[in-house]
C-alpha cells in the first residue's frame, strides 16, 4: 500500500509573493528513528505505513507524496531587535495541510529538508542533535498542556552536515496549526503591500479566528485575539520555568503556539534573570523578560495592521494602543491564577500575591529548584516531613514562609489529599532537564544509541505522574552536569 496524505492546501493557494515553490532535496539513506504514532492517527495518517521504507523516504524529503504542494514560506523579522526584511523558511519546506480528526487544519512541514530561496547561503540541512531536542521539548510541552507545534517524526538522512564538525544529518517532521508568524505580516508591511496584508489577515481569521469573520471590526479583533493568546501562552511558559531563548518576531506564532525550539531550556534553580542561549549576550530573552518581549513583538504586529484599521494614522495608532494595553492585564490574570494553583490555593484573598512573591524571592535567593520546589510543596500539603525545604540552601527561609502558607491554606475547606492532587495536577514531576536532553543527544550522535532518547520521551509524556521507576529523571543536575549554554543550529 502507498502512504496517503489527505492534503488540502490553502496557504499555497495565496499569491506567489507569499512563498516560493521548492521541493525537498533528496537524501542518501533515510532511516526512521522515531514516529509519533498517536499524532499520526490524529492527523488521519496510517502509522504502520509511515514506519515503512516508503514512509521514511517521505518523512526525510526523499519522496514527495501525492497531493503535496511543497513551499518555503516568506517572512521577515526582528532578530534580537534588529529588523531583517527577508528571512523565510531557509531549511524548512511545508509539504501541505491536512484536516485532523478534530476538524483542525494542520501544517505538515519538513525541517532540515534542503536549501530554499530563503537559505541565505545555508545548506538547508539539520543536524541530529537539534532535531532530537525539538522532538523532546515540543512533545514535553504538549504533555504539559502548553500550546505548541508538535513533532511527528525524526529521520536520519544517511548524510553528514558540516557545522563546527561533521555531524549526522536529520529531518524533523513538524506539525503546526500554521506556520504564520508576526514576521509574515512584517514581510509585506516593509514592502508597503497593504493588499497582501489584508489577504494574509483574512486567511488568518478564516483559519485561526473564524468567530471574527462577521465582526464589525475584524482586523482590530484579530489583533486583540493574538494579544490574548500570546499573553496566556507566556504566562504558561513562566509557570513551568520555560525559557524560549529566541523570541524574535519571526518566532512568534499568530496562532498562539510555541514555535521554533532552538536554544530553549527549562530552568533548574529559579533565577528570573536566567539566560541559556549562547547568542543572547545582553539577556534580552531572559526568563523574566519574556512578557515584555512578547508585548514588544505584538506591537510590531500592530504596526503592520495599522493600514487596515483606518486611513487616519493617528486614529489607527490610538486604536492599536488601546488593544495592546490589554496585554498586561490578560498576562497578569493568567499568571497569578496559575501561581495560586501551584501553591494550592483554591480561593483569592488579600495578601495571596505577596505570599507567593515571597516564596519566589526566597527560591531565587536560595537557588531552589523551580520544578521540585513546587512538586514537593504539594507533598507538604499532606506530610509535614516532605522535603520541599531541602531545595533551599538555607531551609529556615522555607520554614518561615511555610508557616504563613499553612495558616493561609487552613482557611479553605479542602482536605490535604484534595490539595495535593490539585497541586500535582499543575506542578510536573518531570520536565526535559537540560542535562538529560544533552545526555540522550550524545548517546544518539556518538553511539547511534536511541534507547535513552526513547526512554526520556516516554517519561516526559506523563509529566504529572510520579513514575517511581524513572525517579532519576526528576533530579536536578549535579554540578558537573549543569548545562549553562544552549545553541541554535538546526
Amino acid at each position: 500500500m502507498t502512504v496517503h496524505f489527505p492534503f488540502q492546501n490553502s496557504y499555497s493557494a495565496l499569491p506567489d509573493s507569499f512563498f516560493a515553490r521548492v521541493a525537498p532535496t533528496p537524501v542518501a539513506a533515510p532511516r526512521l528513528i522515531k514516529l509519533n504514532r498517536p499524532l499520526a492517527v490524529q492527523l488521519g495518517l496510517d502509522p504502520d505505513l509511515l514506519e515503512t521504507a516508503e514512509g521514511a523516504a517521505i518523512l526525510a524529503g526523499k519522496t514527495v507524496p501525492d497531493g503535496a504542494d511543497p513551499i518555503a514560506m516568506a517572512y521577515a523579522g526582528h532578530q534580537f531587535g534588529q529588523f531583517v526584511p527577508q528571512l523565510g523558511d531557509g531549511r524548512a519546506i511545508l509539504l501541505g495541510e491536512v484536516i485532523d480528526k478534530d476538524g483542525v487544519r494542520r501544517d505538515i512541514q519538513l525541517k532540515g529538508s534542503g536549501p530554499t530561496p530563503f537559505s541565505r547561503r545555508g545548506d538547508g540541512r539539520a543536524a541530529l542533535g537539534p532535531v532530537l531536542r525539538e522532538y523532546i521539548v515540543s512533545e514535553a510541552m504538549y504533555a504539559l498542556g502548553i500550546p505548541t507545534t508538535r513533532s511527528l517524526a525524526a529521520v536520519v538522512t544517511g548524510e553528514h552536515v558540516i557545522r563546527e564538525t561533521a555531524l549526522p544529518g536529520a529531518v524533523l517532521t513538524r506539525i503546526a496549526s500554521s506556520h504564520i508568524r508576526v514576521g509574515t505580516f512584517q514581510f509585506f508591511a516593509v514592502r508597503r503591500d497593504t493588499e497582501a496584508i489584508r489577504r494574509l489577515a483574512d486567511h488568518v481569521i478564516a483559519r485561526h479566528y473564524p468567530e471574527l469573520r462577521d465582526a464589525e471590526r475584524p482586523y482590530h479583533e484579530l489583533l486583540a485575539g493574538v494579544v490574548a493568546r500570546q499573553a496566556e501562552l507566556i504566562a504558561r511558559w513562566l509557570l513551568v520555568g520555560f525559557i524560549h531563548g529566541v523570541m524574535n518576531t519571526d518566532n512568534t506564532s499568530i496562532s498562539g503556539e510555541t514555535i521554533d525550539y532552538g536554544p530553549c531550556a527549562f530552568m533548574d534553580a529559579y533565577n528570573p534573570s536566567q539566560v541559556f542561549s549562547s547568542i543572547d549576550e545582553m539577556g534580552r530573552y531572559a526568563y523574566a523578560n519574556q512578557p515584555r518581549i512578547a508585548l514588544w513583538n505584538l506591537t510590531r504586529l500592530a504596526e503592520c495592521l495599522l493600514p487596515l484599521f483606518s486611513d487616519e494614522q493617528e486614529k489607527a495608532v490610538a486604536e492599536a494602543q488601546d488593544i495592546l494595553g490589554a496585554f498586561s492585564e490578560i498576562f497578569s490574570t493568567a499568571y497569578q491564577a496559575g501561581l495560586r494553583k501551584k501553591v494550592g490555593l483554591f480561593t483569592e484573598r488579600e495578601g495571596d500575591d505577596a505570599l507567593i512573591q515571597d516564596l519566589l524571592e526566597a527560591m531565587a535567593k536560595n537557588q531552589a529548584d523551580f520544578t521540585l520546589t513546587f512538586r514537593k510543596l504539594g507533598d507538604s500539603a499532606v506530610d509535614d516531613s516532605a522535603d520541599a525545604r531541602a531545595q533551599f540552601m538555607e531551609p529556615a527561609a522555607f520554614d518561615e514562609w511555610s508557616r504563613r502558607w499553612r495558616a493561609r491554606i487552613a482557611l479553605e475547606p479542602q482536605t490535604a489529599a484534595e490539595r495535593q492532587a490539585a497541586m500535582h495536577a499543575v506542578n510536573p514531576a518531570f520536565i526535559p532537564r537540560n542535562h538529560s536532553v544533552e545526555a540522550v543527544i550524545q548517546a544518539a550522535v556518538n553511539d547511534d544509541d536511541y534507547a535513552p532518547f526513547e526512554e526520556l520521551v516516554q517519561v516526559l509524556a506523563k509529566p504529572f505522574e510520579d513514575q517511581p521507576e524513572f525517579a532519576a529523571y526528576a533530579d536536578p543536575p549535579l554540578p558537573d552536569q549543569r548545562v549553562l549554554r544552549t545553541f541554535c543550529g538546526t
